[in-house]
């Protein structure tokens, strides 16, 4: 896989599967880097510094606002036994717009060669917590599109819904397309959300798009989570208070 930053022009769904139903869909502007190459930027995006689009390694990677970047992705990899040689780290993540961050979840993909061989969902919610889930199947192993990886619920996503149910994961990464599915199986409740888009590099011109088709970026994204979490209210939806955030960082 190029290690050129990318641009995914995504789409992302959203469907609850509760009595109270809720469904949307929008496009969105993902970037995948190789966050240790400061090679081929182009201009209006930057790295650790201002621009129009950035991505910095403080927002990514550890306590959020405070990220250590692909240094604390590759500890939690260390730690849970994959040998990093021969590994490649890349980040799957929505920019910065004009200085403003928000990231409802972002995706550090492990590969050996072009086998993805473990994943590291960062979640974020609106409240300032966030909490990773370690995606891999035992050893190591390579994987599929057709595989499920399952993780338990443990942090606190939407106000409108408990913490409890199954996580089940689905990464088909490839070189010119990513499509990821995350299915929260909670007897009759839970959701279905997926992210999928081509992959094209980032150019300067293709920079400009994403800033025309879908203005103010982040600022965007996180105005539409409050315009859904007002359509949930209205339809009846019960509000439940932020519970605290586990302690451990990865589950």
């Amino acid at each position: 896989m190029s290690l050129a930053p990318r641009h995914m022009r995504g789409e992302t769904m959203h469907a609850r599967k509760d009595a109270i139903r809720n469904r949307f869909r929008y496009g969105v502007d993902y970037l995948l880097i190789d966050p240790e190459d400061r090679r081929d930027i182009p201009p209006l995006f930057s790295r650790n510094s201002a621009g129009l689009f950035s991505m910095h390694d403080r927002d990514h990677g550890g306590a959020r606002g405070n990220g250590e970047g692909v240094v604390w992705a590759e500890q939690v990899l260390a730690n849970a036994g994959l040998p990093l040689d021969g590994v490649k780290l890349l980040l799957l993540a929505q920019p910065r717009f004009a200085g403003f961050w928000f990231n409802p979840v972002a995706f550090w993909l492990a590969l050996r060669g072009d086998d993805l061989v473990a994943v590291i969902a960062e979640v974020n919610n609106t409240m300032g917590d966030r909490h990773s889930y370690l995606c891999a199947k035992p050893d190591f192993a390579p994987i599929g599109p057709k595989d499920v990886l399952t993780s338990r619920k443990v942090f606190h996503v939407s106000p409108f819904q408990e913490i409890s149910g199954d996580y089940r994961f689905r990464f088909d990464v490839r070189d010119d397309r990513i499509d990821m599915t995350i299915d929260l199986v909670d007897g009759n409740k839970g959701m279905v959300a997926t992210l999928s888009g081509p992959l094209a590099p980032l150019t300067a011109r293709s920079i400009v798009v994403m800033a025309l088709r879908r203005p103010a970026g982040a600022l965007r994204v996180m105005a539409l989570i409050l315009w859904q979490a007002a359509k949930l209210k209205i339809k009846g939806a019960t509000f439940r208070k932020r519970p605290e955030p586990p302690i451990e960082e990865v589950t």
